[in-house]
């Protein structure tokens, strides 16, 4: 039932003129499942207040109850449709009554934050009706009214069903991925940890909140069933905080799904926060995060941060070590670059963990851990308060490719959790003295010892045969399922019905404008120029004037470079909000035809715009020629499903860049060894000629 009312709902919301995205499909469910389980929550405690004969009090005005505005029903518990607002009178009674009378509860409530009535105001405060049909909200809000919320086996059913929802938001699309963290891998991490009623867990970029619905449940089962470990289960054990908007309506929702009636979610930017002034009475005991990657903090960000950098992580980082208990314990996701990064900041950050904390653990994961993310990532383990002497390393072997149809599950993880306590060494497990790594490099990089043997058996020539195998294979797998060549093959499907047209047709242009003269190191906005496109926005400049705001979901492309530059018709999918600002020469695309994230596939070097540099001149594109670009509409369902198959692509091509990488290294250190091994034989010689 869950299922299908949710399917039905999304197709609803997909043919409504404001919705755009999965994102704002998961948002706009949102608000509406939220004031139907709180009028569940509400008969409930009404219910219990009449048998001890009391009088409840109920939170919200009488017209302002789901009965009253959103289902009015008959005697017979039929909708009555003289009561009951549809069309344009639904619309604005939700826009210009109902949200901003739900909203006023955070002022109302904000001597008390950890409160329903404060969970009120904050979700509502953040987020608009974008429904514009008031028969498409008419036809949601009958859909929802029909959904169970009474036993605990039906919210059990619609929590997972709305973590499904989260999941497939995470692989929508780039702007989505970030709120969905593979929950086989989230259980894992709670199970070596082990979080024990009593103990404070925290989570300071807690997205869709997984870390800590998991973290509950693995509490609930666990613990014994009376009123004070329930009551401080409920109140006073997981805690969140989170920056963006819809992650953080999402992640409230999810956890009250979950069972827990008002969560301390903290609708805030935990990276402004000062380190130095955290105190005891605002530490941790169990600490649990797959905070987000990417540099691009600002400099008055950094300085609340003893090693400051614009990496995003590794502020992060701090913030947890320092808000960590003396014998706390942490499970962090992270890239795996942070092991062996060579620049200062990560030196140091590595050396601080080393010395204040005992890293008990790193887990490797394969590529494909995080459907859509290429980027290898790590767990690190630690303890707060003793320094790290050394590192059991655990390389999580599977044995089949990762990917949206085929995920991490539990059972992959069945054997790390094993291991984890008596830390057992295998051909894929190993210890790392920390007094045999490098004193002044800290690199902490996963080489597994077991397994290098087997690589400096090979020949040189052994090696760089497999390496040009290695290059070989990834140039034929992007050649054979190059986008725009051979789409079809792709899929195995008939393009042929697809919409065939040009950009000026379903896409709105825009150019950008001039930054030079407003660039400010100390500014909010980003500039996206192309020499952030090109670097895919590791190389940027500031300013404190967003002279053209950028919105999430536009694709941005470079309109001029140099003959046979990298960077023509190069595209960049921006991500956020109120973080960019568009450039001069540089083009913004917008469309509600397309997911953002195959637009930006299709559009990135084109080989259309590509044909207009001739190689011997500047090239600069004309915004008629963009226009006048091809492009194909496949249905939304064949979008997605074509997004999937590229996330899968580049992902292997990212591990065979990943695993190629790794045997350039060991051939650099066969060839330091045969030096060396060469240098001490010509010294024992000349010992010997003497």
């Amino acid at each position: 039932m869950f299922e299908q009312t949710f399917k039905n709902i999304d197709d609803i919301l997909y043919k409504d003129a404001g919705a755009d995205s999965e994102l704002d499909y998961i948002e706009q469910t949102s608000w509406v499942l939220f004031l139907r389980y709180l009028d569940q929550l509400e008969s409930e405690k009404a219910d219990e207040a009449a048998l001890e004969g009391k009088e409840y009090q109920y939170i919200l005005d009488e017209q302002f109850r789901w009965p009253n505005w959103a289902m009015p029903k008959t005697a017979d518990g039929k909708l009555d449709h003289h009561k009951a607002m549809t069309g344009p009178d639904l619309v604005q009674f939700v826009d210009y009554k109902l949200f901003p009378y739900l909203a006023g509860f955070k002022a109302k409530s904000i001597d008390n934050p950890k409160s329903i009535e404060y969970k009120i105001g904050e979700i509502f405060s953040e987020l608009n009706n974008k429904i514009k049909s008031g028969y498409n909200l008419r036809e949601i809000i009958e859909m929802t009214d029909e959904l169970p919320f009474g036993s605990s086996k039906d919210k059990h059913e619609l929590s997972h069903l709305y973590e499904t929802k989260i999941k497939n938001m995470g692989n929508a699309g780039r702007n989505g991925g970030q709120y969905y963290t593979p929950r086989p891998l989230i259980r894992a991490i709670i199970e070596v940890l082990n979080p024990q009623v009593g103990e404070k867990i925290y989570d300071a970029a807690c997205g869709s909140a997984g870390f800590l619905c998991e973290a509950y449940a693995y509490m609930y089962d666990r613990m014994e069933k009376n009123t004070a470990n329930l009551k401080t289960l409920q109140e006073n054990t997981l805690y969140g905080k989170e920056k963006k908007n819809l992650a953080y309506i999402i992640g409230v929702m999810n956890m009250i799904l979950h069972g827990i009636e008002a969560p301390n979610i903290i609708h805030t930017n935990t990276l402004t926060e000062n380190i130095r002034d955290i105190q005891e009475k605002d530490r941790y005991n169990v600490i649990l995060a797959n905070p987000p990657f990417g540099g691009k903090e600002r400099k008055e960000v950094q300085q609340n941060f003893d090693i400051k950098t614009g990496e995003t992580a590794s502020l992060f980082l701090q913030h947890f070590i320092k808000s960590l208990k003396a014998g706390g314990r942490a499970g962090i996701v992270i890239k795996n670059t942070f092991l062996s990064n060579a620049d200062n900041a990560s030196i140091l950050l590595r050396k601080h963990l080393l010395e204040s904390c005992d890293v008990q653990a790193i887990l490797d994961l394969p590529v494909g851990t995080f459907t859509g993310v290429g980027q290898k990532t790590i767990v690190l383990f630690f303890q707060k308060g003793t320094p790290t002497k050394r590192i059991w390393y655990y390389q999580l072997d599977i044995e089949r490719s990762l990917g949206k149809n085929n995920p991490i599950n539990d059972n992959d993880l069945k054997e790390f959790i094993n291991s984890f306590a008596e830390k057992k060494i295998t051909n894929h497990s190993w210890f790392v003295d920390v007094d045999t790594i490098n004193q002044k490099s800290f690199d902490l990089s996963v080489i597994n010892p077991n397994k290098e043997e087997e690589i400096f058996n090979l020949l040189p020539t052994d090696l760089i045969e497999e390496i040009e195998t290695l290059e070989e294979a990834i140039k034929a797998t992007i050649k054979n399922h190059s986008f725009t060549e051979n789409l079809n093959s792709l899929l195995n499907i008939d393009s042929s019905e697809w919409e065939k047209t040009t950009l000026g047709m379903c896409c709105d242009f825009f150019n950008g404008k001039a930054h030079e003269k407003v660039i400010d190191e100390d500014g909010n906005f980003i500039v996206v120029n192309s020499k952030f496109i090109s670097t895919e926005g590791e190389t940027f400049k500031r300013t404190k004037e967003q002279l053209f705001p950028l919105f999430e979901g536009d694709v941005v492309m470079v309109m001029s470079d140099v003959p046979n530059g990298k960077a023509l018709a190069k595209c960049y999918l921006i991500d956020e909000n109120e973080v960019y600002t568009l450039n001069q020469r540089i083009c913004a695309i917008r469309s509600k035809r397309f997911e953002k994230k195959f637009l930006y596939y299709q559009l990135n070097r084109h080989k259309y715009l590509l044909a207009f540099n001739n190689g011997e001149n500047q090239t600069n594109l004309r915004k008629e020629d963009i226009l006048n670009t091809p492009l194909v509409i496949p249905p939304i369902e064949i979008q997605r499903e074509i997004i999937e198959k590229l996330d899968y692509l580049f992902e292997s091509i990212n591990q065979a860049i990943y695993d190629q990488n790794k045997k350039l290294a060991m051939l650099e250190n066969l060839k330091k060894s045969v030096l060396h091994g060469a240098f001490n034989l010509i010294k024992t010689e000349s010992v010997h000629t003497i």
